[in-house]
C-alpha cells in the first residue's frame, strides 16, 4: 500500500514533527510504502493539489490545524473528484472535535483520527492493508479513537483515553525520517501538561507524559551533531519537573556545537538550581517562551490558570538579571474580566520586565476547549471559521478587539530584531510603553500593515511617533530612530528614510580599505559600511553624551545573514 502522509505550513522554514512519528511507528508494517511530503498554505491550491496526485498514493493522511484546515479540505475534495478509490484519513488537533459534523459536511474524507496518532493510525494502515488482502480479522470498529464510514452514517471504533508508551515510538530522527536541513527543527521531550487552563487544549488532555532521559540525550545528540539551527522544544511546559528539566539543560551545554534552543516554561516553576545552571548558558543559546496572558490574577483564575503572577514576575526579573536566556512573553487578550484598559496594564507590567519579544494575541476559542463553554456561559461572540477569533465580549467591544490586533501588529513591527528599541526609549522619556502603543493604534486605523519593507517600518514608525513628542526632542527622536534603523540595514546612498533626508551630506559610505583590517579582510564574506554622526553614544547604557561619528559594518555570508557591528571611527 502507498501512502502520503503530508501537512501544509505556514512557513517555509517550519518542518512537521507529526508526520515522522506517524512514519516511524508503522514503518515495520509489511507492504507499507510511506511516503512524507511538506508544503505551505502559500502555494496554489491547484499546484499543491498537482503535486498531491503524483504521488499516485492508495492511502492519503493530511495533518490539520487551524492555519491549514481550509486549504486542506479543498484539497480534499478535488481528491475524491479526481481518484474516487483514493482513501483519505485526516488527523490533528483541528479535526479532534465535532468530527460527526466535519465529515457530515465534508463527504471526501472517509477517516479522522481523534487525539494522539500513532497508535490508531497504525492500526488503521494494518486493517486496510488486510482488507486488501481478503485477510481482514478485527476491523475498523475494534481501533480506538478511529472515525470512518458505515453506508450514510459516521461510527467510531472505541473512545480511548489511554496514551502512547512514547519510548514505544521510534525516533523519527535516527530513522532518517526528518531531514535536518530545515532551519527550524521542531523536538518534543514530552506530551501533555500539567495546567488545566481554559482556552488551551492540552488542558483536556490530561497529566504529563515524558520520553525516557537517554532517548532525549540520543535525540538531542543527533540534532546538535548536525549543527540544526534552530530547535524549538514543542513540549507545553518544558520545566513541569525541575530536576528532569536540570538534566536536559545540562546535557546541552555539554554537547551543543552551536544550535538555537527554543522552551516553554511555567517562570513561576524555576528552582534556584535552575537557575543556576541557567546562568551558565552562553548568549544567543536558550529562548523561553513565558505565557503571562493576564497580569490580573482573578482573570486568570477564571480560566482555571495555575499561575503565581508574584513569582513569575520574580523569576522573570532574576532571568533578565542574572542569565543571558533570551524571553520571550506572550499575552492573550479577551480572558473574562479583562476590559481594554486592563489589557494595556497587562501589556505595561510585561513591559516592565524588559523582554526581548512581547507577543499579543486576541483569544481564539479553539474547538475542544474549556474556553467555550465558559463564553457561551458569559455571551462571548467569536467567529465560526477558524482561527476562531473572538469579536466582542461583555469586557472588550469589537472596536476594543481590534485596536488590540493592531498594538500587537505594531509592536511585531517595531520590536523585530532590536527594531525602534533606541527610540523607544526617548517616548518612554514621556509616556508609558502601553500608552505609546494605544496612541499609535489609535493613529494608524485601519491602515494596511503587512508587506511593510524594513525601511517603510521605520517611516512608519517616525510618523506615528512625531505627535507624541513636543518639538525639542523631535530631533533626539529622528536621530535614535536612524540609529535603530542603520543596525537594521545599510541606508542607501541618496534613499535616505525620510525622518533622515536632510542628513545626506553628513552621511559617508566608506570602502572596505577604510576599515579595520580584521573586519576589511573577513574571508568568504562580504562587507559594506555606513558612517555618519550621532547625538549620543546609544550603544552605551546610560547614553553618552556629545556627538559621536560611528561607522556601521555590513557582514553577509552564507549560512549566517547580515550581522552589523558599529565602531566609533
Amino acid at each position: 500500500m502507498k501512502i502520503l502522509l503530508t501537512t501544509l505550513h505556514a512557513k517555509y522554514s517550519h518542518a512537521s514533527l507529526a508526520l515522522p512519528c506517524l512514519a516511524a511507528y508503522c514503518r515495520d508494517i509489511p507492504g507499507c510504502d510511506i511516503t512524507l511530503r511538506e508544503w505551505t498554505v502559500n502555494e496554489p491550491r491547484e499546484h499543491l493539489l498537482r503535486l498531491v496526485m503524483a504521488e499516485q498514493a492508495d492511502l492519503i493522511g493530511f495533518s490539520c490545524y487551524i492555519w491549514n484546515i481550509e486549504q486542506t479540505l479543498k484539497i480534499v475534495s478535488d481528491i475524491r473528484k479526481i481518484a474516487p478509490h483514493v482513501r483519505i484519513v485526516l488527523g490533528g488537533p483541528e479535526v479532534s472535535f465535532g468530527i460527526f459534523e466535519l465529515m457530515h459536511d465534508n463527504p471526501a474524507v472517509d477517516f479522522v483520527i481523534k487525539g494522539e496518532g500513532e497508535a490508531a493510525f497504525r492500526s488503521l494502515v494494518e486493517s486496510l492493508i488486510q482488507e486488501e488482502s481478503g485477510h481482514l480479522r478485527g476491523g475498523l470498529a475494534e481501533v480506538d479513537n478511529l472515525f470512518f464510514r458505515d453506508g450514510d452514517d459516521t461510527v467510531s471504533g472505541p473512545l480511548s483515553r489511554e496514551n502512547l508508551k512514547l519510548d514505544t515510538l521510534p525516533s523519527p530522527f535516527t530513522a532518517g525520517l526528518v531531514a535536518p536541513a530545515k532551519p527550524l527543527m521542531y523536538y518534543e521531550t514530552s506530551r501533555g501538561c500539567p495546567f488545566s487552563c481554559a482556552f488551551c487544549l492540552s488542558s483536556v488532555e490530561g497529566g504529563v507524559r515524558s520520553f525516557g532521559l537517554d532517548r532525549i540525550k540520543s535525540d538531542l545528540l543527533f540534532l546538535m551533531d548536525r549543527t540544526v539551527p534552530q530547535i524549538k522544544l514543542v513540549d507545553r511546559t518544558f520545566n513541569y519537573d525541575a530536576g528532569r528539566a536540570d538534566t536536559i539543560w545540562e546535557y546541552i551545554l555539554e554537547h551543543n556545537r552551536g544550535s538555537h534552543f527554543h522552551f516553554e516554561i511555567a517562570a513561576d516553576l524555576l528552582t534556584d538550581s535552575n537557575l543556576n545552571i541557567l546562568a551558565r548558558v552562553p548568549a544567543d543559546t536558550f529562548r523561553f517562551e513565558i505565557g503571562i496572558q493576564s497580569a490580573s490574577q482573578t482573570t486568570l483564575e477564571q480560566v482555571k490558570r495555575s499561575a503565581d503572577l508574584q513569582r513569575i514576575f520574580a523569576a522573570v526579573r532574576r532571568l533578565t538579571a542574572e542569565t543571558k536566556v533570551e524571553l520571550h512573553l506572550d499575552l492573550v487578550a479577551g480572558l473574562p474580566g479583562e476590559t481594554y484598559d486592563g489589557f494595556l496594564g497587562s501589556l505595561q507590567a510585561v513591559a516592565d520586565l524588559h523582554p526581548a519579544d512581547i507577543q499579543i494575541e486576541p483569544l481564539k476559542m479553539l474547538k475542544g476547549a474549556p474556553m467555550r463553554e465558559i463564553g457561551r456561559r458569559e455571551g462571548y461572540a467569536f467567529s465560526d471559521y477558524p482561527p476562531y477569533t473572538i469579536l466582542h465580549t461583555p469586557w472588550l467591544s469589537y472596536e476594543d478587539i481590534c485596536r488590540v490586533e493592531t498594538v500587537g501588529r505594531l509592536l511585531d513591527l517595531f520590536t523585530k530584531q532590536g527594531g525602534c528599541a533606541t527610540a523607544f526609549r526617548v517616548l518612554q522619556r514621556v509616556m508609558p510603553f502601553s500608552v505609546i502603543l494605544d496612541r499609535m493604534a489609535r493613529e494608524v486605523g485601519n491602515e494596511n500593515l503587512s508587506s511593510l519593507s524594513s525601511r517603510r517600518v521605520f517611516e512608519l514608525f517616525a510618523r506615528l511617533a512625531g505627535s507624541l513628542v513636543a518639538e525639542p526632542e523631535r530631533a533626539l527622536l529622528n536621530d535614535a530612530l536612524f540609529f535603530d534603523y542603520c543596525r537594521v540595514e545599510m541606508p542607501l546612498m541618496g534613499k535616505l528614510p525620510s525622518f533622515a533626508a536632510q542628513r545626506q551630506a553628513d552621511c559617508a559610505w566608506p570602502g572596505r580599505k577604510e576599515l579595520p583590517e580584521a573586519v576589511a579582510m573577513a574571508e568568504g564574506s562580504r562587507v559594506k559600511a555606513f558612517r555618519c554622526t550621532f547625538m549620543h553614544d546609544y550603544r552605551s547604557d546610560p547614553w553618552q553624551g556629545g556627538e559621536v561619528p560611528l561607522t556601521f559594518v555590513y557582514t553577509s555570508s552564507p549560512g549566517r545573514g547580515l550581522q552589523v557591528e558599529a565602531f566609533p571611527l
